[in-house]
């Protein structure tokens, strides 16, 4: 078996837009996910978050979960139209309360909070004057951010400004897969540039009224590899890589956009104002990473899409429901990450598989796939740390099988199987060998 550290954080991760509910109540204000998710045809069974886990009201059962799961650890997600319901102006006290009342639940259980501050849910107020291309919404950002910190920054020390910045910007408004849609390239390198700066304006503020903040970002990093060594292959895995992974580290490491990646993107890359590369590379504690697969790849010139290339299947990998597995990215990536930048300490802030679960005859949910999943990444895990790589915490996606985005409730990534119509919490076979091994590695 694996061995970590005794003091290694061992935890789930959930987002507010997935498993809150109660999309009406107490004042919450309208998201794009909202607006996104009722619009027909934009999700696959043609679902939505309303309800989703009604964890809003069933916080405390799920707190209760965790800790009988050996959880130390919780990363979640603040939903910024809970605390601004247009997103600025005045707060929201009821939106404020829930999170204080989670935050004490999560505390009495010995559970150390990670909050992120943005998973996607901008307020549509927001998004209808112009959204992320509005580099008003990273000044908005910021006095969220420095509100609800200074409200919970007494006990919740965590931050992690935002959850894959990709997927905030390429996934949703140029391959017209998330929330709000739309295939505009340069439309989009402006809101990944404006999503980084809120990031760099951030962080200082959380330091200014959260004294001994931690503060880091969780971008989602899919290693690329050729699937030949012809070097056009070779360019097109370098340039993936360029367009998923530097396009967003490299500037959080001080290193500014990555130049091939500025001239492959042409007239296209976003206006920048002087000061703003420099804001961006905000001294951070951690970075976050989010692993699922890898890409594997061959140029493509005939795409219609950036990067330009197009994946292959490797007849070596198995799959969950809608990925391939390739356990030894993760290392892979831990390992690139560490040698290539500079940052202080590392965690895996996701990571997980969908699979077809269901309730067997005896009441469980037998999910020996995912148990074999986990097992291979947190060997290699264990591996990046026997190297010297200074990975401190790894949360699994997700505690409970949620609303997948633009999947809607067709995919379970849960350790804890959803029961929609009723809510019934079922802790898979996952879930219960996930509790064994944290109790053995704090043995």
């Amino acid at each position: 078996m694996a061995q970590f550290p005794k003091d290694f954080v061992w935890g789930a991760s959930t987002c507010a837009y997935q498993i809150e509910g109660a999309a009406q109540e107490d004042g919450r204000g309208e998201t794009i996910w909202d607006r996104f998710s009722h619009t027909p045809g934009r999700i696959k069974d043609g679902s939505n978050g309303d309800v989703a886990c009604d964890h809003y009201h069933r916080y405390r059962d799920d707190v209760k979960l965790m800790r009988q799961l050996n959880h130390n650890g919780y990363r979640g997600s603040i939903a910024w139209a809970r605390i601004f319901p247009t997103g600025s102006g005045a707060p929201n006290p009821a939106g404020v309360d829930f999170y204080k009342r989670l935050v004490d639940s999560l505390l009495e259980a010995g559970i150390t909070p990670f909050f992120t501050l943005y998973h996607w849910d901008l307020p549509q107020v927001l998004q209808d004057q112009g959204g992320w291309a509005n580099r008003e919404t990273a000044l908005r950002f910021v006095d969220y951010a420095r509100y609800i910190t200074g409200q919970l920054g007494d006990r919740v020390k965590h931050w992690i400004t935002h959850n894959e910045p990709w997927c905030t910007t390429f996934l949703s408004t140029y391959l017209d897969i998330h929330a709000p849609g739309g295939k505009d390239l340069k439309l989009t390198l402006q809101n990944a540039h404006h999503v980084l700066l809120s990031h760099g304006l951030t962080v200082p503020a959380i330091r200014e009224v959260v004294p001994g903040a931690v503060i880091g970002m969780a971008p989602n990093y899919v290693p690329a590899y050729a699937v030949t060594d012809n070097p056009k292959d070779v360019a097109a895995a370098h340039r993936f890589d360029g367009f998923f992974n530097r396009w967003f580290i490299d500037p959080l490491a001080g290193r500014g956009y990555p130049p091939d990646m500025w001239e492959y993107y042409g007239a296209n890359v976003p206006q920048i104002t002087p000061g703003d590369m420099d804001i961006i590379a905000a001294p951070l504690d951690f970075l976050g990473l989010n692993y699922y697969d890898r890409a594997y790849v061959v140029d493509d010139p005939t795409s219609t899409h950036v990067p330009h290339t197009r994946g292959v299947p490797s007849s070596q990998e198995w799959r969950t429901a809608d990925r391939d597995v390739y356990p030894d990215g993760l290392y892979d990536m831990l390992r690139r990450v560490y040698l290539d930048y500079n940052f202080p300490a590392l965690y895996i802030t996701e990571n997980g598989a969908a699979f077809s679960d269901e309730i067997s005859a005896d009441g469980a949910v037998h999910d020996a796939d995912r148990v074999e999943f986990l097992q291979a990444h947190f060997n290699q895990a264990a591996r990046a740390i026997d190297t010297g790589i200074p990975l401190k915490g790894y949360f699994v996606w997700s505690l409970l099988d949620n609303f997948e985005w633009s999947q809607g409730y067709t995919l379970r990534y849960g350790i804890t199987y959803i029961d929609y119509a009723t809510q019934r919490r079922i802790v898979k076979d996952s879930g219960l060998w996930y509790r064994d091994f944290i109790s053995q590695n704090r043995a």
